[in-house]
């Protein structure tokens, strides 16, 4: 059997870009950006905030917890959801080090 075009990458492209395609929603930025303006847990704020239907956010944020970026707790009847600060650090580090690998030269293009 052949190789999965995943199997090509490090683990670490491969979950660099499982993060950044999970983020790449503009309704997900502002999830994660009214997450950290929160500082605390989220349970039920975010359609009053956000403007969209329940379903849609609920979507967005199956798909970042899926992907580590936010977790959650159930508190009674609703989840509650936080940023995942352990993901949130090695994204972090990660796209760091990777913006930083770009050294720019005069006599590109």
């Amino acid at each position: 059997m052949g190789l999965t075009k995943s199997e090509i990458f490090s683990e670490e492209q491969n979950q660099l870009a499982q993060l950044l395609k999970a983020m790449a929603h503009p309704a997900r930025i502002a999830i994660l950006q009214q997450l950290m303006k929160s500082e605390t847990c989220i349970c039920g704020e975010l359609v009053d905030e956000l403007g969209l239907a329940q379903a849609t956010i609920s979507q967005h944020l199956k798909e970042l917890k899926n992907a580590g970026l936010i977790q959650g707790t159930i508190e009674g009847v609703s989840v509650c959801y936080c940023i995942n600060p352990e993901t949130w650090k090695m994204l972090e580090k990660e796209t760091s080090n990777f913006f930083a690998n770009f050294q720019a030269t005069k006599n590109c293009c």
